[in-house]
């Protein structure tokens, strides 16, 4: 055998040699099959002892990661069990941070603040067992798109104190497909026990009151639980709170264009009277129940927004300072003070574009003007009846003015 031949041979042995010693070293199998068992029991050591560093703590992180469309409100929750959170870090994908706090006995953390639509949060979490062994979790997920969700606003809002024919209104941002299951999500209740119904107008607007006006000096509550509720395909809502007003005393004004005159009762007293001019001959003011809805010291009022324009193309009017406005109408129909006009004109004669019409002064500060007494003695929901104009009656939806609409008829309206 030759010299290269003797290394071939060395080398291959080698290589087989060096097989058999890492096979050996693996395996196992020999010791085992001879009884000896050395290598399961190095492993079940090993585990054991990996087991005793592993922490018994469990952490959970609500939504899980990588969900998307999740909640504003109840996302970011983070609990454990068999142990205690240590620490817990809620921030944006650009890194601002979020306010949270761990429960007293350290089992849990919320957000302290609502999230926002169409964002991405990154929580982490750490907690410790009864051993001090420390476990840590971490989750990211991105919170529900405004695209993908709807949101309704509404009046009358939260506190308020407002007149008996305030109904709860709610107009939601996307049209609403599936009625049923968003008005089971919206409840609306009263302290006087009186039966109260919803009402869809149209696909985004829903409306609820009771039979007749609300009962004075009662509490009525609202509550959105429509977190998670599909409104429309793929469409969810976002709104979960609970909101209450309080009914005032019952005002309600009976304007009657005939006579030019305003009779303001209180819990069915009357307690003034007022002269008016109503809308003209060819203008005539809607007639039937109307419910104020806003109110301006002072405002501007142009024809041309309306409907009332010269052959020009201007506004017929335009009057940038009209004082004690309190609007009645989404269309346009106001009651609101005339300083304009002949003091001769209000209980004589009707001279308006359809609004209704009472005596002030320029500047809204005089408190003596019948227009100035009408609008400190009213607020929002306070019911105003128009009669005898000979006008059609206003639409139940122009405004916030149901009433107009027989119970049996509303009560059509309701999705459930």
């Amino acid at each position: 055998m030759t010299n290269s031949g003797r290394r071939r041979g060395l080398t291959v042995a080698s290589a087989l040699l060096g097989g058999v010693l890492v096979l050996s070293a693996c395996s196992g199998g020999d010791d085992n099959a001879s009884g000896s068992g050395g290598g399961d029991t190095s492993q079940a050591k090993v585990d054991e002892a990996a087991a005793k560093k592993a922490s018994e703590a469990q952490i959970k992180i609500t939504p899980k990661d990588g969900s998307d469309n999740a909640s504003i409100n109840n996302s970011a929750a983070v609990t454990v069990s068999k142990g205690t959170l240590t620490d817990v870090s809620m921030t944006t994908s650009d890194g601002t941070e979020v306010s949270g706090a761990i429960s007293a006995d350290k089992t849990s953390w919320k957000p302290s603040t609502q999230l926002e639509r169409s964002t991405t949060y990154k929580l982490t979490a750490e907690a410790k067992d009864s051993d001090g062994r420390v476990a840590h979790e971490n989750a990211s997920f991105t919170t529900v798109s405004p695209a993908n969700s709807f949101i309704g606003t509404f009046t009358p809002d939260d506190g308020t104190t407002v007149g008996v024919g305030m109904p709860v209104s709610l107009n939601f941002d996307k049209a609403i497909t599936n009625k049923a299951a968003v008005q089971k999500g919206i409840t609306v209740s009263t302290t006087s026990g009186q039966e109260v119904v919803c009402h869809w107008f149209n696909a985004n607007r829903m409306d609820c009151r009771p039979d007749e006006y609300w009962q004075e000096n009662s509490t009525v509550t609202l509550k959105l639980a429509l977190d998670g509720v599909e409104g429309a395909d793929g469409v969810y809502g976002v709104q979960q709170k609970t909101v209450t007003f309080k009914i005032g005393r019952n005002q309600v004004s009976y304007v009657d264009a005939k006579t030019k005159q305003m009779k303001v009762t209180q819990d069915g007293k009357t307690v003034k009277t007022i002269p008016i001019s109503a809308g003209s001959p060819d203008n005539k003011t809607y007639e039937g129940i109307m419910v104020m809805s806003e109110k301006f010291k002072e405002t501007r009022m142009n024809g041309a927004t309306v409907g009332f324009t010269d052959d020009d193309g201007k506004g017929e009017y335009d009057i940038k300072d009209v004082p004690h406005a309190i609007r009645l109408t989404s269309s346009g129909t106001f009651m609101h003070g005339n300083y304009w006009g002949a003091k001769s004109i209000f209980g004589s004669v009707n001279t308006s574009h359809g609004c209704v019409g009472l005596s002030d002064t320029k500047g809204a500060n005089d408190p003596n003007t019948p227009a100035a007494w009408m609008y400190n003695n009213s607020i929002l929901g306070d019911v105003v009846v128009v009669q005898n104009t000979g006008d059609k009656t206003v639409a139940p939806d122009n405004g916030l003015n149901g009433w107009n609409m027989s119970w049996a008829d509303w009560k059509a309206g309701s999705a459930v």
